[in-house]
């Protein structure tokens, strides 16, 4: 270990956000990528992403609890909902600090179970913390354990933060969003089949996702309100979530989102409308809004990969650890 870095492991490193989170890692200036593995080791990380060579090798192992616990200070967990609990568990136990990607502790037990599965860690659900710096940004500098957000929940409630003090009550919130098809994983499917994407786009999961009851439970909004539609684009990676709302009140709604957002070092207020490309490979969310009458469409684009998942656990593994929030995060988009 290089003096006075802090140790920090990948579990999960064989999908797309295991990849971009060594990718962030092997160039941080105050963390050390001590400990990459997956589900079955034995293979250098080369030949896992082969992207990488010439660049970075290490052998990525076998995921060991004892082992990881022994080289890390905080470990980041890039694993599937389920596969998740069973690592932070005893991780936790053993002092490690967790950054958990997945959905397990994002949510209050009956919610998680009502969506997901029996949840085997109900302990840990008591004191973790929702990743969102821009609203629990002071919890975060002393949490043990982080619920990663999801990647539309992020995009949606960025969005929507400036302005849910001036919402009607008991009126929809729409949240119509585009993906690309790397939220989807690595794992082959009739869905993301090349032939159903490619020059396709279509609607999955509608009013019912699992990402709906999470973007009501930190909004503090029954379910029923919000009326999320998720649909895929033939395109890797960016997300665009165009939401609507009513609000009351007489307001600039262009000011208010400048003033809400002033001093947040990775939300971009824009003039225009945002697009996908503009915020690709950063940790950016752009946002815009327009007014008419009593009516806000507010238009937010994010990384999916990236805001989306492993730039925000970045940042949020920088909170922890009380070091700038900015450090080694990607604010370069790849354009064109």
């Amino acid at each position: 270990m290089t003096a006075n870095k802090i140790s920090v492991g990948v579990v999960g490193a064989s999908g797309y956000t295991g990849l971009e989170l060594v990718k962030i890692l092997i160039n941080h200036p105050e963390f050390e990528l001590s400990y990459v593995s997956n589900s079955e080791g034995g293979i250098m990380l080369s030949e896992l992403h082969p992207s990488l060579a010439g660049v970075y090798e290490c052998k990525v192992l076998k995921a060991d609890i004892d082992e990881m616990a022994e080289e890390c200070e905080l470990v980041f967990l890039a694993l599937p909902h389920k596969t998740a609990m069973a690592y932070v568990k005893p991780l936790i136990a053993k002092g490690v600090k967790v950054v958990d990607l997945s959905a397990d502790y994002r949510l209050p037990l009956e919610v998680y179970e009502e969506f997901y599965c029996p949840h085997t860690d109900v302990d840990n659900l008591s004191h973790v913390v929702y990743g969102l710096p821009e609203m629990f940004r002071e919890e975060l500098k002393s949490a043990k354990l982080v619920a990663n957000p999801g990647c539309f929940p992020t995009s949606a409630i960025l969005g929507l933060l400036p302005f849910m003090d001036k919402r009607v009550a008991n009126t929809p919130i729409v949240i119509d969003a585009k993906t690309g098809v790397s939220g989807a994983g690595k794992k082959l499917s009739d869905v993301t089949h090349f032939v159903n994407v490619n020059d396709n786009l279509f609607a999955y999961n509608p009013l019912l996702h699992r990402h709906a009851p999470e973007i009501a439970n930190k909004l503090q909004v029954d379910f029923d309100a919000v009326n999320f539609v998720p649909h895929l684009v033939p395109i890797t990676r960016g997300m665009l979530s165009s939401i609507y709302i009513q609000v009351d009140g007489d307001f600039d709604a262009v000011k208010v989102l400048e003033e809400y957002y002033k001093d947040e070092l990775h939300v971009r207020v824009s003039k225009n409308p945002v697009d996908m490309k503009n915020v690709a490979g950063t940790n950016f969310c752009d946002v815009y809004v327009k007014q008419k009458g009593n009516m806000l469409f507010i238009s937010s684009a994010i990384d999916n990969l990236m805001r989306g998942a492993s730039s925000q656990a970045v940042v949020n593994a920088n909170i922890m650890m009380g070091i700038s929030e900015n450090c080694g995060v990607p604010n370069i988009a790849y354009v064109p």
